[in-house]
């Protein structure tokens, strides 16, 4: 209760920000990211997912990244339970955002429920950058209502014009959807340690791609997050040593 409070005192502490502005933003936002979902219905149908399977992954599991991973892992031969838990972990990172964000938001309880269907990178991104809590609900609503739509509906054009498309591969449609999740993780690399555990999970996931069913390596990327902070905290220890004994 007490973190709640000063989240909304540090937000009331701060210029508010023009409704028109937040809007702006996040239908941006929105709209960019939601036409690559036209990629995702072209290459889960190319991976042999059926019209209705591919629009019901859009709208219940609605996270691209986890979506592009259970179709990719799926298209290459992998088992299917491996590329439905290497798409489960991807996901789990939208638990910790709805931490974050029930603070910021703190919408009414039985808003909640609908309102987790929408926390993902994108409206995470948009909420957090705002000044004051009603931009942030704004920002929320505004990027996850026009992403929902357009992604949903993008998803169902790309599935229809599969055939029409023809090779994924040869279109590069497939690299849609990690070149969006990685625009969007780029900035949010601020610190050394933000830095070691991406280039960590790169040198795994690519790393382990020859040798690992499909799927599998997504799941042993993930552990690239505690080898670096485990080292980083060895280091802050050190440090931490050799200062006190230069001070003695």
């Amino acid at each position: 209760m007490a973190q709640q409070t000063a989240v909304a005192d540090i937000r009331d502490e701060n210029e508010p920000k023009p409704d028109s502005a937040v809007v702006r933003d996040a239908l941006g936002v929105g709209v960019a990211v939601g036409l690559s979902g036209f990629a995702f219905g072209v290459t889960s149908a190319g991976s042999g997912l059926g019209l209705l399977q591919t629009c019901a992954l859009s709208l219940l599991v609605f996270t691209g990244a986890s979506q592009f991973a259970l179709v990719g892992a799926l298209a290459a031969g992998g088992n299917p339970l491996t590329a439905a838990a290497g798409a489960f972990f991807l996901g789990i990172r939208n638990a910790f955002y709805g931490l974050r964000l029930s603070q910021v938001l703190a919408l009414p309880r039985a808003i909640r429920p609908l309102a987790a269907q929408w926390v993902i990178d994108e409206t995470t991104a948009v909420t957090l950058a705002q000044p004051t809590r009603r931009a942030a609900r704004i920002g929320f609503t505004v990027t996850g209502l026009s992403l929902y739509l357009l992604w949903n509906l993008t998803t169902l054009l790309g599935a229809l014009g599969a055939k029409a498309v023809g090779d994924t591969d040869a279109w590069g449609l497939d690299a849609a959807g990690p070149a969006v999740f990685l625009a969007l993780l780029a900035p949010m690399l601020k610190t050394t340690t933000d830095r070691a555990v991406a280039a960590l999970a790169v040198l795994l996931g690519l790393g382990l791609l020859p040798v690992l069913p499909a799927g599998v390596p997504v799941l042993a990327a993930a552990l690239a997050a505690p080898a670096a902070l485990y080292v980083s905290g060895r280091r802050s220890g050190r440090t931490r040593d050799d200062a006190s004994e230069e001070t003695r």
